[in-house]
């Protein structure tokens, strides 16, 4: 299932089983039969279908959403060879680490609220009918290095548009990582009918400001007084790039 699609059921059975696991993260088949109202022989028919529809997969006994959100790969940068992929429910604990590293030096308020989100979630990816999140993941042998984040509304009026974070450990800057991250999340959203990508970084985030900046974002407005960091009021830069 494309991340961009809505999620249609067939059956009662089939939604609660699909909102379960898309709530969780993950769950495990004897935890969903007990959830679907449904026989056992039922049960395997209703997953069965959303296997074959391509919203769920199964390893070993354990279910989790199946969004489709591209392949694997590799890059030779300054830090060795790095892999880029999609995120997954494994890669958690992981993404929370890379995230709080980023917000521990630097402003970079909409990150802190992510991490927040994903702690309260307890799930990497969500997609429902109101909101669908996907991440790709920056990893050096089993160690998620950096992260790029979008945020996909699925309201009709703002399907278009879609909010991207980028964000790559301390010890593992310069190597190019970040790039590869903005790059492959532009890719995906362009390739997915988005026409604008957005974030929003206080004045202060001289770093993060000029990176975007670099890579052909443009600042949009500037929002005074909007972040009290310390003792201090700050300005909020509201940055954009368009397809």
């Amino acid at each position: 299932m494309r991340a961009t699609e809505r999620p249609t059921f067939e059956s009662e059975a089939s939604k609660l089983i699909y909102e379960y696991v898309e709530r969780h993260g993950t769950a495990k088949r004897n935890v969903l039969l007990d959830v679907a109202p449904v026989s056992s022989d039922e049960f395997q028919s209703e997953l069965d279908r959303l296997k074959s529809r391509g919203y769920l997969e199964e390893d070993g006994g354990t279910l989790q959403l199946a969004l489709d959100v591209g392949a694997i790969e590799e890059h030779e940068t300054d830090a060795g060879i790095v892999t880029i992929r999609p995120g997954r429910q494994r890669d958690f604990e992981g993404l929370i680490d890379a995230i709080r590293d980023v917000t521990a030096e630097e402003t970079y308020v909409v990150a802190e609220t992510i991490a927040e989100q994903l702690l309260y979630d307890e799930a990497v990816t969500r997609h429902n009918r109101v909101e669908s999140r996907v991440f790709f993941v920056a990893t050096l042998g089993e160690e998620v290095v950096g992260w790029t984040h979008l945020d996909l509304p699925q309201v009709s009026r703002i399907r278009e548009t879609a909010q991207q974070t980028v964000g790559v450990k301390e010890d593992y800057r310069g190597s190019g990582i970040g790039s590869l991250l903005l790059r492959r999340g532009l890719d995906w959203a362009e390739a997915n009918g988005f026409r604008k990508v957005y974030n929003s970084v206080p004045m202060t985030n001289d770093r993060a400001l000029e990176f975007l900046g670099d890579h052909g974002w443009e600042t949009e407005a500037i929002r005074r007084d909007h972040y009290t960091i310390g003792d201090e009021h700050v300005d909020e830069v509201m940055m954009a790039y368009r397809f």
